[in-house]
């Protein structure tokens, strides 16, 4: 079956103009905090699922978290050939798609890739315990690619940085490319960063696009951005 992808990216609009002035208080917030929230077992049985498909490894990883349909993934595995990328979404409709997608691209046979259904906040958690265990592997870089912004001043909590969440991403690596076409939220990040002692250069973003809504952004003649952790 193919997808066909939408022909018109809608912009962000927020009644926010700037960042929150709550981000900061979200953010010390959760740096003391500790979530006791039960894992979902999907999220553990993709979690086994990684640990098996890794076993025998002795390099890198690197995380492709928000992936959607997985195409960013793939390009990612093509670009970084001597690690191997796991892309983690969680939602089993946009990860159907990925075999349209990897029919696509002529590295889509790389081996070094695979794409889970998870729940990220569970996810990094379940891996930041695993690596404070001894393994042969480590993750050496993770990349945010356009997640949903939560545009409403109202959601600030559900924003990856000012929630539960980035405690755990950070434990796994704070190796961090976060990507999205509203630049407060990147901006956002980087101030979040900073509470852990961490740098984000931020920046517009031109380059070819690696995921279906980047490639949607730029070619509506949005601006995209991005902040790299150093």
């Amino acid at each position: 079956m193919e997808y066909i992808e939408m022909q018109e990216a809608r912009k962000i609009t927020s009644n926010q103009e700037d960042v929150h002035e709550d981000l900061l208080s979200y953010v010390q917030k959760h740096q003391t905090g500790k979530s006791h929230k039960p894992f979902a077992k999907h999220t553990t049985d993709a979690f086994e699922y990684v640990v098996e498909w890794l076993e025998g490894w002795h390099g890198g990883v690197i995380i492709d978290a928000c992936c959607g349909v997985g195409e960013s993934t793939l390009v990612l595995a093509a670009k970084y050939p001597e690690a191997r990328v796991i892309g983690v979404d969680k939602s089993a409709a946009r990860l159907d798609k990925h075999a349209y997608y990897k029919s696509r691209h002529a590295d889509a046979d790389a081996v070094n890739a695979i794409v889970i259904q998870a729940d990220l906040h569970d996810f990094w958690r379940l891996l930041a315990a695993k690596l404070d265990t001894e393994t042969p592997w480590a993750v050496k870089k993770q990349y945010l690619l356009y997640p949903n912004p939560y545009p409403k001043k109202s959601q600030l909590g559900k924003r990856w940085h000012a929630s539960d969440a980035l405690p755990s991403m950070l434990s796994v690596c704070n190796k961090i490319e976060v990507r999205s076409n509203w630049s407060i939220y990147v901006r956002e990040f980087a101030i979040a960063l900073a509470k852990y002692g961490l740098d984000m250069h931020v920046e517009e973003h031109k380059a070819r696009p690696i995921t279906p809504f980047e490639r949607k952004y730029q070619d509506s003649g949005q601006r995209c951005w991005r902040g790299v952790s150093a």
